[in-house]
């Protein structure tokens, strides 16, 4: 920050550098922060409110709880990934050196796109994945949430600049099949929009389904960015690296935004991943593939998750991609309609809130990954992370073993 703040002061009074003693240098930084804090700018207005800050420091405060709330796996990432990592930090010395547009965004969406895109200076407009009515006793499924082909079409206009699509769809879990991707593809052809394309779970699919890169469409490539996930395809996700795939056309202006912003990351994190690929590479569609076992394995955590939550009454929507699933806790709201919380607080957060305090789980509330007008509609939905090692669902089998048993007369 002083960095940062000391560039704004020389920006600001210019000559006055190197006359002055360290008192103007201090009196420098009070007016650069006291105008800053006067002069924020409006597009920050509603988006310094963190939910996961809210319900991590809860979790934190509790004793006993388990965390399936937050998308990480707490199981070791493969050794061949770690094994790169090492070499890549102990080989070569070298890596440790330098090396207002209307955004269409899909709900339920990874609650960043919506301050990135008000941080970016843009207008998000939203449009709802809405659920199919399903026969009575017949689970819900990710795949029965669906686009209106009106209604999204009616989102496209002569501002729209830009359409992001996640599939498989976080909190959902949805994968979005080709038909669906053909709709998404035409509109944006039709309308010269961009497409943002969230793929980082694209290795996470299960039940046969198959993941659809929209940009391998026909004439989707020069509309389309492609973002991918070290974090997520190895496990890995506290590296922080990632990618982003597309015509340079586009990808000359990301590299400028990406250079004189975050400008780069770990380079060591980088040639690791980079290995690790070549890894995959030589094993790509055997059963000695990562991109094989990783799904195998999380698709038996899923099922275990669903099965044990359906024991004690929770109706997930049985996902067929990513990390998370979502449950209905319509049961829950009936059952108990006035728990703890602020009148205009979505149900879901308050029954999140009472199920950490009072249960020892952690998930998060569905409601925040919607806009605000969409929340009321959404609140009976909370969200659990499945990646999670075998010793942790059991403590989480427990948990919900000692809850049903507490309702037994």
């Amino acid at each position: 920050m002083f960095r940062n703040t000391t560039a704004i002061c020389l920006h600001l009074v210019g000559p006055l550098w190197g006359k002055k003693s360290g008192a103007s240098l201090t009196r420098c930084l009070h007016q650069t922060l006291t105008m800053a804090k006067q002069l924020q700018a409006r597009r920050l207005d509603g988006i310094d409110h963190n939910p996961w800050v809210e319900f991590v420091q809860l979790a934190s405060e509790e004793v006993d709880v388990v965390n399936l709330g937050q998308g990480f796996p707490d199981f070791s990432p493969p050794e061949f990934a770690v094994e790169a990592f090492q070499h890549a930090v102990s080989g070569d010395f070298m890596l440790n050196q330098y090396t207002k547009a209307f955004v269409i965004i899909i709900e339920p969406f990874f609650d960043c796109y919506e301050p990135m895109t008000l941080m970016a200076g843009g207008r998000p407009v939203f449009v709802s994945l809405k659920p199919s009515p399903t026969q009575k006793g017949e689970p819900d499924s990710s795949s029965n949430w669906q686009l209106d082909p009106t209604e999204l079409a009616s989102k496209f206009t002569s501002r729209t600049k830009a359409f992001i699509l996640n599939t498989p769809n976080n909190p959902l879990g949805k994968v979005f099949s080709k038909e669906e991707l053909e709709l998404v593809a035409s509109l944006c052809q039709q309308h010269d929009v961009v497409c943002i394309s969230d793929e980082v779970y694209q290795w996470m699919v299960f039940d046969g389904f198959q993941h659809i890169s929209i940009a391998s469409l026909p004439g989707m490539w020069e509309h389309t960015l492609t973002i991918g996930s070290a974090g997520k395809t190895f496990s890995v996700t506290g590296w922080k690296v990632g990618w982003v795939l597309g015509p340079d056309s586009l990808m000359k202006h990301l590299r400028t935004v990406h250079q004189n912003s975050i400008y780069h990351c770990a380079t060591q994190g980088q040639a690791a991943v980079a290995q690790s690929f070549e890894r995959e590479q030589l094993h790509f569609g055997r059963p000695s593939s990562y991109f094989v076992q990783l799904p195998q394995y999380i698709q038996r955590c899923r099922d275990h998750m669903i099965q044990s939550l359906q024991s004690m009454g929770f109706r997930p929507v049985i996902p067929q991609g990513s990390y998370f699933l979502i449950t209905d806790i319509s049961d829950f709201k009936n059952k108990m309609p006035d728990l703890p919380g602020a009148a205009d607080e979505p149900y879901d957060r308050r029954f999140v809130k009472w199920m950490i305090k009072n249960k020892g789980l952690v998930a998060v509330p569905v409601s925040i990954f919607f806009s605000l007008p969409h929340q009321k509609f959404f609140d009976h939905y909370i969200r659990f992370c499945f990646v999670k090692d075998e010793s942790t669902l059991r403590a989480m089998d427990q948990k919900l073993q000692k809850w049903k048993a507490e309702l037994t007369p």
